[in-house]
């Protein structure tokens, strides 16, 4: 039997497993599209799978629900936070998280011995076109035009650890995210896919937003791709340099900081139940 932990950062819910005694489970792969699935699974927009590291606290492994190993996941490294300081791995408050975007530095709220609330450092945005990956002739990428049928998107391209191309809508909350973000997804101009974000600027300093996710779909959040929105719409001159990023399921608070040029995500993370696959 396989031990399991349900959590969720604004509705980015995903399958935790503490693979630090026991390894990683086999076939992750089909595991991960197993649990994933809503009807027939557990539920979720993936698996994640808390590791022990040779250079940090933890390592974070994340499967899309397609079964798809990705690099890294903001509002899931903030619940992996909440896992295992509630669970008593650490009783640290201020941890390290090795991902395949690299090393992530976490910052823990807690209240009554319970994380509330996580902030991460997110690193430094990557501009260049090559290591976004995008194919595009200048760097950084901010006027990348690409058509779908009818329309015509002109996208910001910002890597988070995972590629990300942002555009301006006039109506996100009526826009067909699904249309538009399944075919620009896999856009000969993404070599590795990207996420897809539909932006609405609100004010300098609130930003509205909805994201496809490569290899999951349209989802409630994303902790990179909010990172990645509020760096293009600064770079564009639209919004301050800390912003709120209004998600499907809640709000991020993003701040790129101009002295190291990091990111910083500040989120909730919350645990639904847990359970054993049998």
């Amino acid at each position: 039997m396989l031990k399991f932990t349900k959590m969720h950062g604004l509705g980015n819910d995903y399958v935790y497993m503490d693979c630090t005694k026991n390894g990683v489970p086999d076939n992750v792969t089909s595991l991960a599209q197993f649990v994933s699935e809503r009807h027939f699974g557990v539920g979720s927009d993936g698996l994640i799978l808390i590791c022990k590291s040779d250079k940090c606290d933890f390592k974070m492994r994340m499967f899309n629900l397609d079964g798809s190993e990705a690099q890294m996941c903001g509002n899931g490294i903030r619940c992996v936070g909440k896992f295992v300081y509630d669970k008593g791995l650490t009783t640290k408050t201020e941890i390290t998280i090795e991902t395949l975007a690299g090393e992530k530095k976490l910052k823990l709220q807690v209240a009554n011995g319970k994380v509330l609330m996580v902030e991460v450092d997110m690193g430094e945005p990557i501009l260049e076109a090559s290591k976004i990956p995008v194919v595009a002739s200048t760097s950084p990428v901010t006027d990348l035009k690409l058509q779908v049928e009818e329309k015509e998107f002109t996208f910001t391209c910002v890597s988070m650890g995972n590629p990300h191309a942002i555009t301006i809508v006039d109506n996100v909350k009526e826009f067909d995210v699904k249309k538009y973000g399944s075919i620009l997804e896999v856009d000969s101009h993404f070599p590795e896919k990207a996420n897809i974000e539909f932006v609405k600027i609100i004010d300098e300093r609130t930003i509205e937003m909805r994201v496809w996710e490569r290899g999951s779909g349209e989802t409630f959040a994303c902790g990179t791709g909010a990172c990645a929105v509020a760096v293009a719409c600064h770079l564009n001159g639209l919004t301050e340099n800390e912003v709120t990023v209004k998600l499907l399921g809640g709000d991020l608070n993003i701040k790129w900081n101009k002295e190291n040029n990091h990111i910083y995500m500040t989120g909730p993370a919350v645990t639904v139940f847990e359970g054993e696959l049998l």
